[in-house]
């Protein structure tokens, strides 16, 4: 990243703090720790039956359900900009492609994300999030190309400590951009503002994260390939629930112990 990107990137960064009216809980009061850009993202979203994913995600963190369904979405997209707070974006590292699988539950009631699992084009950026983050990262071959608002994703993980996975989908923008509106579906899936893990001892960790209210598009997608959740034994059945977002800035903090 040139310096001057790097700069506005940061900026950008550190602004998103004096815009929190639509979070759902106060800021966290200790410093953030790492700040993030996600650029080109799609959100490929399936609902499934809460059975199949009992099965796989910690009893101590509970599903959170709507509608009685609970639901697994796929998210592939570029990091840019990625580093440490009062630091800018090093050179060449900041910047990888990522794919997540993740579903929804809630903690004492904060609605958040667990993470099935997290491939990424980076060893560096892999390693330091299972040691920091305590989270299922996987190292993948992964190739983004975009032509015009169309985004073509590939992905291969190659960590030989994980089940084969593979993901090559085309996606694109089909709609005006917009804001989910609470209560709608859109808003659901998206405005989630935590994670959670599992530390060695089985306590539960919440990570808090931060970033405006998601600017959201309507997409259309061509899935060629799709076995990211065969790992974890899930089938993902009909069209998927599908938005794009063209960028997205965020900062995160340390996990701490849910008290």
């Amino acid at each position: 990243m040139r310096p001057l990107a790097a700069v506005e990137t940061a900026r950008r960064q550190r602004g998103v703090l004096s815009e929190v009216a639509h979070r759902p809980w106060p800021l966290p009061s200790r410093p953030w720790l790492m700040g993030q850009s996600w650029r080109g993202l799609a959100f490929a979203h399936w609902n499934v039956d809460p059975a199949a994913l009992e099965r796989v995600v910690p009893p101590q963190i509970p599903l959170d359900l709507r509608d009685g369904r609970a639901w697994i979405g796929i998210t592939p997209f570029r990091v840019e900009g990625l580093r440490l707070r009062n630091t800018l974006p090093p050179p060449v590292v900041s910047r990888f492609e990522e794919a997540n699988v993740r579903t929804y539950v809630n903690v004492d009631g904060k609605p958040g994300i667990y993470f099935l699992s997290l491939d990424a084009a980076s060893r560096a950026a892999v390693a330091a999030a299972r040691r920091s983050y305590r989270l299922p990262y996987f190292h993948s071959r992964m190739r983004m190309d975009e032509d015009a608002s169309r985004v073509r994703f590939e992905a291969k993980r190659i960590s030989p400590d994980g089940p084969p996975a593979r993901l090559r989908i085309g996606y694109e923008p089909a709609g005006e951009q917009f804001a989910a509106r609470p209560g709608t579906l859109e808003h659901w899936l998206t405005e989630r503002y935590c994670l959670y893990t599992l530390a060695e001892d089985g306590t539960v960790q919440r990570g808090e994260i931060h970033h405006p209210p998601w600017p959201l598009q309507p997409a259309r997608a061509t899935i060629f390939e799709n076995t990211m959740t065969e790992g974890v034994g899930i089938e993902l059945e009909g069209e998927p629930v599908l938005h794009f977002s063209a960028l997205q800035d965020v900062v995160l903090w340390a996990i701490e112990p849910v008290r």
